[in-house]
């Protein structure tokens, strides 16, 4: 959510009106993140976001909007995409494509609960059904023919034993993902990147889920275990809190029960989780791209998460 390319209040109010959604009165870049441009736009009707997309295309865009669209028409608390007189949710300012969304209440909960993280778990388990009939599908860009790409271009960064445990998990995955339990699993669109930023709460009222800017299709286990990553690690150490993963693993399958194929991958999916990330903050961080306030994520953090899932292996009989 960072600003790469500036708006003007101008070209702003232009889009608001061509939206019906009123006169804008504040224009305000947004902080934090590192692939869109992002703003805040209140009008005479309310309080929006103005998203630019700097690396999405306008092929690849509309599985996303129309996602959040076909998720908050079941009941699922997400940003609804601004139509215009045509019904499109796809727009353009400044040459770039563009979209204007509702503000969702509430406040991020940065340091969370047992009973945030419940409440997490119980709604990505609706979210999961909810997408079940969505027709349209696009892969997570950020799987595992990503990793394979990336690895490479990041490995000269690293010391060599930060290098061979890229190199050892990487090959892990790709023989997981070639393996029958794997094919097993259970598909459809997920958020795959729901950290606690991207969740907004009145105390302990979960009242949505946004940024669905990397969404696609990929097992809904992989979507758990991103969760499971953030959600349920003590950040300074990167250490597994059981408390609160168990928390969100129950409430999880309260609503979807896990199959057997996903109880027994579990552990290699919370790898995998940790792998998807250590990459890509490892190529945000050495290979940056110019941003009004980009701050890059430090990519140790998610190394320290891998190591971990690495060396204490979660079972699901460890969470329920």
């Amino acid at each position: 959510m960072a600003v790469f390319t500036e708006v003007s209040e101008a070209q702003a109010n232009g889009l608001m009106q061509a939206l019906n959604l009123g006169e804008l009165t504040a224009l305000r870049g947004i902080e934090g993140g590192i692939e869109n441009t992002n703003y805040f736009a209140t009008s005479t009707q309310g309080e929006f976001v103005l998203t630019l997309f700097e690396r999405l295309t306008h092929e690849q865009l509309p599985f996303y909007l129309l996602l959040m669209k076909h998720l908050a028409g079941r009941g699922i608390p997400v940003p609804d995409p601004a139509a215009n007189r045509n019904g499109d949710v796809l727009h353009a300012l400044c040459g770039k494509p563009a979209a204007v969304v509702n503000k969702l209440a509430g406040k991020s909960q940065l340091q969370p609960q047992a009973v945030h993280c419940a409440a997490v778990g119980d709604m990505l388990a609706r979210m999961h059904l909810a997408g079940a009939d969505y027709n349209l599908s696009q892969p997570n860009l950020r799987g595992l023919p990503w990793w394979n790409e990336t690895v490479p271009v990041v490995l000269p960064h690293l010391d060599a034993p930060q290098a061979a445990l890229l190199r050892s998990e990487l090959a892990y995955q790709n023989h997981i993902a070639e393996g029958a339990a794997y094919a097993a699993l259970p598909r459809g669109p997920v958020h795959a990147d729901l950290f606690r930023d991207n969740v907004m709460f009145d105390g302990e009222q979960l009242t949505g889920f946004f940024d669905f800017y990397f969404a696609g299709v990929d097992t809904w286990l992989f979507d758990l275990a991103v969760c499971l990553n953030d959600w349920c690690i003590d950040l300074p150490s990167g250490l597994h809190d059981a408390e609160r993963a168990q928390s969100m693993v129950q409430a999880y399958i309260r609503v979807r029960p896990l199959s057997s194929a996903e109880r027994d991958l579990l552990p290699a999916l919370l790898r995998a989780g940790a792998l998807r990330f250590w990459i890509s903050r490892l190529w945000d961080y050495h290979l940056p791209r110019e941003a009004a306030m980009l701050t890059p994520h430090d990519p140790t953090h998610f190394e320290r998460v891998l190591r971990g899932r690495v060396q204490q292996p979660i079972t699901l009989s460890d969470l329920v």
